[in-house]
């Protein structure tokens, strides 16, 4: 009887595939370059001495064995190791004769030549000289830059800016807090805001038509504003201690109000030309005035003329107040005597922005 011998194919151990894989110097070399660096397919074209081709076709089998990380940046391929790869035993191995093949034709050194050339052109970018006419001004990317200073305020829930007029304060206010409130009295002003907010982008501001001290502006802070702002509105109201007190009472406990105005000046052409009814504060005046209605710690500091130089009012001096509403309702002071009561049309008034 004949004795019959059953062949059986087995696959091939993967491993050899490996071997296999690891057994050209280029691979080798390749490999140990994207360990050294994350390499573009051209940068590493340029350190081996190769088209980029040949080396998108050696990277290739690396990268489905996963000894490669490709990926897309615009029109480049950038090529690096892969975190894991050099735990296996055998391509550690294959690492190291990569980089002694690559120390001994110099392209290891040469990745920091490569690197470098990465910053040839953006250096050559921002060392060419200013135009003579070239007149700073702000930047256009100045929303990005407010947005990410926002992130270190504790409080910026709700900002109210009273008197906004054209909403020119809206541009730093609307990126740093979360909701704005923008109140002013003139229906033609708040629709230039509107226009300003749609063109913006801004999304997080309620425009509210009223007086200060009205129900509308009231009902849309609720339990009151982290911040209460007031740009160059305080020298139109009639009675500023008033108006301030008004703008206190729409501050949360505890919250800031913030007063944008003139120091005191000598331009008599305001009371006619911009219906200005004061000529500017003393900053005793404005911290005189802020106590007796229970602001405190008061601040006021002037303003570099820099800062305001461009405006149309910037040939007079600026002050900046600032002022927090007592934390609880018992540490308030109300207004005094003669003072308190219903803000009627002869109260508190509100800039129209220029």
């Amino acid at each position: 009887m004949k004795e019959y011998i059953s062949l059986v194919t087995v696959a091939p151990d993967p491993r050899w595939q490996l071997y296999r894989l690891l057994g050209d110097p280029l691979r080798l070399r390749l490999l140990a370059l994207a360990g050294h660096e994350e390499l573009s397919v051209g940068e590493l074209a340029e350190l081996l001495g190769e088209s980029q081709p040949n080396v998108s076709r050696h990277a290739a089998p690396l990268r489905q064995a996963g000894l490669l990380v490709v990926r897309r940046q615009g029109t480049r391929t950038l090529v690096r190791l892969a975190d894991a790869a050099p735990r296996d035993a055998v391509v550690a191995d294959a690492l190291q004769a990569g980089r002694r093949l690559c120390r001994d034709e110099g392209s290891l050194e040469r990745i920091a030549d490569i690197v470098r050339a990465r910053d040839a052109r953006g250096r050559e970018l921002f060392l060419r000289p200013a135009r003579a006419d070239e007149v700073p001004s702000l930047p256009a990317e100045l929303p990005a830059y407010l947005r990410a200073l926002g992130a270190l305020l504790e409080h910026r829930n709700l900002a109210l800016d009273a008197g906004t007029g054209e909403g020119a304060l809206l541009d730093v206010l609307c990126p740093v807090f979360e909701r704005v409130v923008a109140l002013d009295r003139s229906e033609i002003q708040l629709e230039r805001a509107r226009r300003r907010l749609k063109n913006r982008g801004f999304g997080n501001v309620e425009l509210v038509r009223g007086e200060v001290d009205g129900t509308e502006v009231r009902r849309a802070v609720g339990d009151g504003a982290d911040v209460v702002f007031a740009s160059r509105m305080l020298h139109h109201a009639p009675l500023p201690r008033v108006t301030l007190a008004a703008l206190a009472a729409l501050a949360r406990p505890g919250g800031r109000v913030v007063v944008l105005d003139y120091a005191r000046h000598e331009d008599e052409s305001l009371h006619d030309e911009q219906a200005d009814v004061w000529l500017g504060f003393e900053p005793e005046e404005l911290v005189e005035q802020a106590r007796e209605v229970g602001l405190t710690p008061i601040s006021v500091a002037p303003l570099p003329a820099s800062f305001v130089k461009n405006a149309i009012d910037g040939h007079l001096g600026w002050l900046v107040f600032v002022a927090s509403r007592a934390a609880s309702a018992a540490g308030a002071r109300a207004a005094p005597a003669g003072k308190r009561g219903r803000l009627g049309k002869s109260g508190p008034q509100h800039k129209e922005q220029r």
